[in-house]
Order: structure tokens, then C-alpha cells, then sequence
């Protein structure tokens, strides 16, 4: 039969010949010096779809390698089983814990106690050993009730809460190497060969496994140390002991036996007393210049405006700006790689202005601040005048805030930096993370569908190049904060369940945005929705998306 075959995203499409029930590896086997890198996986009309899939009937298939978020995410979650498998191997039947990201990679832990050198060495040994020998990873499908039975057998009770009372879960998929098996939800490579760069190291308490980013798919990144970014992972676990939360099942169970309510408020309070400790902290110090940074979706926003709240508790009166007043003239900005306008850049900012204005305000000036007209490109002068009693703050907010570079003519003495992001480790359960960058993805579609218009197609669309604006202007910086501030709540993808639902089950089989709305549902539909979000406050930073803000 005939099938359509896109080798590459910007490749043109050409027609081959396949025998029916062909596998995709034997497809893409065909083609391989003709790929630049390893593909992982492939999309069949649009949907994703592991490599030992069969072809039956003519479609079109695009190859997926690691430059592509969704096949990113089944190399990460294929490394994460070989480690499985490892410490299996080694050290047994033992609790393992797949966590966060962290260091350009992912925080896993291993038991109660702290692994040793020698343990990590032994597992690094045994995962290159399960490699070479590219052992071959079978899937098996499971109905629902067979699945919750085998794991209730195997003791993995927390994989059979999830399925014990969610009849929206038909099929359940099992994947093992040799003789260790395990539940994902996400699709793994044909066998264990694909993983070919892969970094692991002892770090804290627990383990990294490190592994390429989309941009180098052949280079493990450089090393960082992240401390800021662990200690508030920590901070998210000890949250989420507080509101007794450690999987899904736990907020699934709160949920259904009617307790969101009183979860959400203690949520609530945790972000309360934390905007205002830093208001404290920021007091202490007599800091004047405060910046915000933060990944597209984190609440900056909202944050911004309530950390002005409790300055003022404090006895200040904040001033409070954005970086996206100081864009330049629309002509004026610059070209991305592809000619089209990046306003990521921080080169689409009017620095020297900036600067001077903060500078003109700290020195007690009346300055004329400008407002960004977005619909015609241009800034506008006259509305706002402002001018700063002695002593007096300035709270600032835009993506490049902890970018030296955004500030080079004002003092550091007199710069406080706070960096925010949702820090949740809300995981399906020990095995099955949930990429943060999810659920701001989530926060996005659903904000701007309800305020903008944007269909879920587009926020879809337009995610890799937010991503990859993050990964250059923001990530970097992230290590210059003071302090960071959590701005995940952990009931909240309960809440966007309700809305992004609808508008990721619009999106038909012929959309290209399909297979990653498909994915999205996949992993939602692990989690009871809360119909009922009026307990949420209207200084919430979930307003700020599902509607309701009192700053927005």
C-alpha cells in the first residue's frame, strides 16, 4: 500500500510503497542515513505513536526525534525506565521516586536513606550494560480491572489508586525490559538501544539522570548547579506534606469525598504567608528595586501586584512597572532565526530608556512612563507621570528583569530579585512524572481562550517557540534571584481540567496540534475535575487564567 512520508517537520512529503502491517522502525530503518538525528518516534495522521506500530491502512507518517517536545518527552521517560530497570538489577525491589527537573535534567530518589558514589557507579554500569545489549521494550495493553488487579498483586498500590476509581481509563499500558515491568502513560522507544546520550550523577540525597535538550540532541548541556532551584523543590514537598498530598490519588480521594475546598484555602494561605515573607525580606534589606522574572504562564502578573499588597502592609507605597511598556516601536523589532519578529528578545526592549526611567525615579524625578499600545505597535506618553517619595520602591516584572543586561545603569546594591515558576511535583505517581511545563501550557490555553480569543490549536502551536524564547532569555537567569517563589498550586489542574478539556477534545484528527491535545487529555484524564472553583479567592493566582482577578 501507499503511505505519505515526511521525513523531517520542514521536509517535503513523499509518497512510498510499505507492506501492510509494516512496523514504523522498519520504515524509518529504511531511512536512517537520510534522518540528521535518532527518530524515537513518529506521528501517523498527526497522532503520536511508539515505533513497533503497525501500518494497516494508507496515512501519513512524520518521524519524531528529540527536537520535538513530544518525542523529547518519550526519550526522557525511555531513560527513566532503563534506570528503573538498573536499580532493579542492583539494588532490588527498592522504592525509587522519578521527582522534577533540576540541572538540566530530572531529580530522582532511591529509598530512604542517601545512595552512595558506589551505588550510583554501579547503576551508571548496569544502564550502559542495558543499552548495549538494546534489549527489545514490549508493550502490553491491560483493561482497566486486569491492570488494577496485577498491581494490587505486585504491591504498586499508589499505580492501582489511580485506576481503582476512575472509569474514564479503559486501556492501561505496561512496558517491561526482561523481567521488570512497569505502567507509563507515555509511549517508550522499541527497545533500549535508542538512548544513546544519557548523563547520571549523585547529587544531594538522590540521583540525576541528565540527557540532551531539543536544541543539542547529541550534547549533554553543560552542568549547573541549580541550589536555588532544588531548595524550592523542597519547599514543594513540604507544602505538599501539609496539605497531604503526595500523587494524584491523594487529591483525587480530597475531591471526591468533598474536602477541595478547605485544600484549596490552605493552598492559598501557603502563597499568602510566602508573598509575604519577602515582603519582609525586601523591607529588611531596604531594597528599592524589586524584578520579577519568569517563565511564560508563571503569575507574574498577579504576584507583582499582590507583593505590592503586602509591601504596603509594610508601611511602603510601591510603584509598580513592566518591562512590556519598554518595547520598542513594532518596525523596529527584531528577526528571529526564521524573519519573523521576536519579541522574546531582549533586544525588542527600549534598555537605555528603562534605565534611565528607574534611575530618574530613584532620584526622586517626576518621569513621564510609557504605556505599550499592542494593537498599534507603539508606545504611548502622557497618561502616566509618576514620581517616587524618598526611599520609596519600585516592583518591576518582565522576562529579562534577572538579566543584568536589562539593568546595567542601576545599582545592584539596590536590586532585589525574585524569580517565579510553578514548582509542582503533583506526579501521576512514583513513576509517571508530569512535566511542569504542562501544566503552564494548560494555564496559557485556557487564559487565552478566555480573554484573547486563542483557540487551543494555537497555544499548541505557538508552545515550542515559547519554549525555546525561555530556554535563551530566562532559564539562564534564574540563579541571579534572591529568592524564588512557587507559584503552583497544587489542586489547580483539577480546575483547568474543567476548561482546557473542552477545547483540547475540539481539536480533530486532521489538526497537526492533535497528537499533543491527544497526549494532554491522556494525562488529565488521571485526575478528577473540580466543577465548583468559587472558593478560589479573586487575588488568586489561578484568576489570573480561569477569570475573576482583581488585578487583571
Amino acid at each position: 500500500m501507499k503511505v505519505k512520508l515526511k521525513k523531517d517537520p520542514k521536509s517535503d512529503i513523499r509518497e512510498i510503497e510499505v507492506a501492510e502491517g509494516t512496523r514504523i522502525e522498519d520504515v524509518v530503518n529504511r531511512y536512517r542515513t537520510e534522518t540528521p538525528y535518532r527518530v524515537v518516534a513518529a506521528k501517523v495522521d498527526n497522532k503520536l505513536e511508539d515505533l513497533s506500530f503497525l501500518l494497516k491502512q494508507p496515512c501519513t507518517i512524520e518521524f519524531q526525534d528529540i527536537r520535538q517536545r513530544e518525542a523529547h518527552l518519550v526519550y526522557q521517560q525511555s531513560l527513566c525506565f532503563v534506570y528503573l530497570k538498573a536499580v532493579f538489577d542492583v539494588l532490588g525491589k527498592v522504592d525509587v521516586s522519578i521527582r522534577h527537573p533540576l540541572n538540566q535534567g530530572i531529580y530522582t530518589k532511591i529509598g530512604t536513606a542517601p545512595v552512595t558514589e558506589q551505588q550510583v557507579a554501579q547503576i551508571e554500569k548496569q544502564m550502559r550494560n542495558i543499552i548495549a545489549e538494546d534489549i527489545p521494550v514490549i508493550r502490553k495493553s491491560m483493561k482497566r480491572k486486569e491492570a488494577f488487579e496485577f498491581l494490587t498483586a505486585d504491591g504498586q498500590d499508589e499505580k492501582a489508586r489511580i485506576l481503582e476509581k476512575n472509569p474514564d481509563i479503559e486501556w492501561v499500558r505496561f512496558y517491561s525490559i526482561g523481567d521488570y515491568s512497569d505502567f507509563f502513560y507515555d509511549l517508550l522507544t522499541p527497545s533500549t538501544g535508542y538512548i544513546e546520550y544519557f548523563e547520571i550523577r549523585k547529587y544531594q540525597n538522590g540521583v540525576l539522570l541528565r540527557f540532551p535538550n531539543s536544541a543539542s540532541p547529541k550534547e549533554i548541556p553543560a552542568y549547573r548547579d541549580d541550589v536555588k532551584l532544588y531548595e524550592a523543590f523542597r519547599e514543594a514537598k513540604r507544602w505538599e506534606q501539609i496539605m497531604e498530598i503526595a500523587h494524584v490519588a491523594d487529591l483525587n480521594d480530597k475531591i471526591r469525598a468533598g474536602q477541595y475546598k478547605d485544600l484549596i484555602q490552605l493552598s492559598e494561605a501557603l502563597h499568602e504567608k510566602k508573598v509575604a515573607e519577602i515582603a519582609d525580606k525586601i523591607a529588611q534589606q531596604k531594597k528599592r528595586v524589586i524584578l520579577i522574572a519568569g517563565p511564560s504562564s508563571s503569575g507574574k502578573t498577579t504576584f507583582a501586584k499582590r507583593l505590592c499588597v503586602q509591601m504596603r502592609v509594610n508601611g511602603y507605597h510601591p510603584l509598580y512597572m513592566s518591562t512590556d511598556d519598554y518595547f520598542v516601536e513594532r518596525a523596529l523589532t527584531p528577526l528571529d532565526a526564521y524573519g519573523e519578529p521576536d519579541f522574546e528578545s531582549i533586544d525588542a526592549i527600549e534598555v537605555k530608556m528603562f534605565n534611565e526611567h528607574i534611575n530618574g525615579l530613584l532620584r526622586g524625578e517626576e518621569v513621564d512612563l510609557p504605556t505599550f499600545d499592542f494593537i498599534n505597535g507603539t508606545k504611548k506618553f502622557g497618561a502616566r507621570i509618576a514620581s517616587l517619595r524618598a526611599g520609596e520602591p519600585i516592583v518591576v516584572e518582565g522576562i529579562h528583569a534577572l538579566n543584568e543586561a536589562m539593568t546595567p545603569a542601576i545599582s545592584k546594591e539596590s536590586k532585589f530579585k525574585i524569580y517565579i515558576s510553578p514548582f509542582t511535583q503533583l506526579n501521576l505517581d512514583e513513576h509517571n512524572r508530569i512535566p511542569v511545563t504542562d501544566g503552564r501550557m494548560l494555564r496559557r490555553m485556557v487564559r487565552d481562550n478566555q480573554f484573547r480569543g486563542h483557540s487551543a490549536r494555537k497555544t499548541i502551536n505557538a508552545w515550542p517557540k515559547v519554549r525555546a524564547g525561555e530556554d535563551k532569555y530566562i532559564f539562564p537567569y534564574n540563579g541571579e534571584a534572591d529568592v524564588f517563589f512557587n507559584s503552583a498550586h497544587i489542586y489547580e489542574l483539577a480546575v483547568l481540567k474543567k476548561y482546557a478539556w473542552p477545547l483540547l477534545t475540539d481539536i480533530s484528527p486532521e489538526a497537526p496540534e492533535y497528537g499533543e491535545a491527544a497526549r494532554m487529555l491522556r494525562f488529565l484524564s488521571f485526575f478528577e475535575p473540580i466543577e465548583d472553583d468559587s472558593i478560589i479567592v479573586n487575588n488568586s493566582i489561578m484568576r489570573e487564567f480561569i477569570g475573576g482577578s482583581v488585578f487583571v
